[in-house]
């Protein structure tokens, strides 16, 4: 069995478990060396499709794309209300905010059109809010996603160069210890980290789903930011403030 035949199938067997002892691969390749073994799995790790740990042990690194914005309105939909309700406790009247894209965001959106704020943002879904609206609302240039309802790329970062914010609330597709924040795009991720840059606080609105995730593109390290999420999670509780409870 050629290497790259042999890396399929540990990661076939990660699939079920996520997690595996490198004792229990070393049963299922037993005509395998452990140091041709241990060679396979660096590789593995080197290209972010596992993560080995102390101990032995050998993690499953999920790799998440961009899903279309209708489809996750629907999912997780419980977890996103909650983290939206938590949220809202952290703005006040007179605030100067981002709002990033993304389904969890624009939950939030429609629990504080009501509050007297300034809201920058770069989510389109936006445009399909109605009623009552006291805040004000500035829409930030740039190239149209229809995957995400966002805009993102150079006019928007030009835009976002020259605007500061009290509090800036970004979505993301994966949160890791070690990775960090992830997205799928460039563009997306300069966004994120200009928007970082320029606020004073940073809230990651990130259901559980996506804890111990990994997308394309590193946004920034988890450092400086609050996640707020609808569970805690005792690994990253440990490397990041990590706010669950109303």
């Amino acid at each position: 069995m050629i290497p790259y035949e042999r890396q399929q199938k540990i990661l076939g067997l990660l699939k079920d478990t996520e997690l595996i002892k490198f004792e229990e691969i070393e049963e299922v390749f037993p005509s395998v060396s452990a140091s041709t073994l241990r060679r396979d799995l660096k590789e593995l790790q080197k290209n972010n499709k596992i993560e080995y740990l102390s101990g032995g042990a050998v993690k499953l690194v999920s790799a998440v794309g961009e899903i279309p914005i209708a489809t996750r309105n629907h999912l997780y939909s419980a977890q996103k209300e909650k983290i939206a309700n938590i949220a809202v406790n952290y703005i006040q009247d007179g605030d100067i905010i981002y709002l990033d894209s993304g389904s969890t965001c624009s939950a939030l959106f429609k629990k504080i059109v009501d509050k007297r704020i300034t809201i920058y943002t770069t989510n389109t879904d936006i445009f399909g809010i109605t009623g009552d609206i006291s805040a004000e609302i500035i829409t930030l240039g740039g190239q149209y996603n229809p995957i995400n309802s966002s805009v993102s790329g150079p006019l928007t970062e030009i835009n976002l160069k020259n605007i500061y914010f009290n509090k800036a609330f970004l979505g993301v597709n994966g949160i890791d210890e070690k990775y960090g924040v992830t997205t799928p795009t460039l563009a997306e991720a300069n966004k994120k980290s200009i928007v970082r840059e320029h606020s004073d606080n940073t809230y990651l609105l990130c259901d559980s789903t996506k804890f111990h995730n990994l997308s394309n593109v590193k946004v920034f390290n988890l450092k400086d930011v609050v996640v707020i999420s609808d569970k805690n999670d005792e690994t990253l509780g440990k490397i990041v403030t990590l706010i669950s409870k109303e």
